[in-house]
C-alpha cells in the first residue's frame, strides 16, 4: 500500500511539474508574441509619422514651384492628386497590418506619391531662379531628409516583422500562434526607386 501511494505521489508530482512547465512555456510564448506585435505597431507608427511629415511638406513645395513654373501644371496636378490619394490611405483602419490587400494599397499610394515628387523635383532643373530660392531649397532639404527617415523607419519596421513572422512560424511556437490568432504581418516591399530619396542635383 505504501509503495503504491509513493508511486502515485511521484506520478502526480511529475504531472504537476509537466503542467506547470507547459503553462509557463505557453504564457511566456504568448507574452513574447504580444511584445513583438506591439514592437511592430510602434515601428509602423514611426513609418506613418514620416509619411505624414512628407504629406505636410508637399503643399508648400507645390506652391513654391508654382510661383516659378506655373505652366508645369500637369506635374503640379499629378503631385496634388497623388498627395490626396496618399492622404486618404493614411486614414485606413488600425488593423491595416492584418490586411495584406489594404497594406498593399497603402504602399502603392505612397510609391505613386514618391514618383510624382521625383518628377516635380526634376522639373526644377529648368528654373535657375527657383533653384536659388531659399524657401524652395529649405523645403527640398526637408523633403530629402524626410525621405531618408522614411527609408530608415521602413527598414526598422521590416526588421520587427521579420523577427515576429519567423518566431510564430517556428515549432512548437507555431501551435500556440495558431491557437491564439497570431498571424504573419506583411513586409514593406517597395521597388528601388520608391525607397530612395529624390535625387536632384543643384
Amino acid at each position: 500500500m505504501k509503495k503504491s501511494a509513493v508511486t502515485a505521489l511521484v506520478i502526480v508530482g511529475i504531472i504537476v511539474l509537466f503542467a506547470a512547465g507547459a503553462c509557463s512555456f505557453y504564457t511566456g510564448t504568448y507574452n513574447s508574441f504580444v511584445a513583438m506585435e506591439e514592437q511592430i505597431k510602434g515601428q509602423w507608427a514611426q513609418v506613418e509619422n514620416q509619411y505624414q511629415r512628407r504629406l505636410d511638406l508637399i503643399p508648400n513645395l507645390v506652391a513654391t514651384v508654382k510661383g516659378y513654373a506655373a505652366h508645369e501644371s500637369q506635374v503640379l496636378t499629378d503631385v496634388s492628386e497623388a498627395r490626396a490619394k496618399a492622404g486618404g490611405v493614411m486614414q485606413m483602419p488600425a488593423d491595416l497590418l492584418n490586411d495584406p490587400e489594404a497594406f498593399k494599397r497603402f504602399q502603392e499610394a505612397q510609391n505613386s506619391l514618391g514618383g510624382s515628387l521625383r518628377r516635380l523635383l526634376s522639373v526644377t532643373e529648368n528654373y535657375p531662379q527657383l533653384k536659388a530660392n531659399e524657401q524652395f531649397l529649405s523645403l527640398q532639404n526637408q523633403l530629402e531628409g524626410t525621405e531618408n527617415r522614411i527609408s530608415v523607419e521602413r527598414k526598422r519596421f521590416n526588421d520587427a516583422v521579420q523577427l515576429y513572422n519567423g518566431t510564430i512560424r517556428m515549432f512548437p511556437k507555431n501551435i500556440i500562434a495558431g491557437m491564439t490568432g497570431f498571424t504573419q504581418k506583411p513586409y514593406f516591399s517597395a521597388d528601388e526607386k520608391a525607397s530612395s530619396a529624390p535625387a536632384v542635383s543643384f
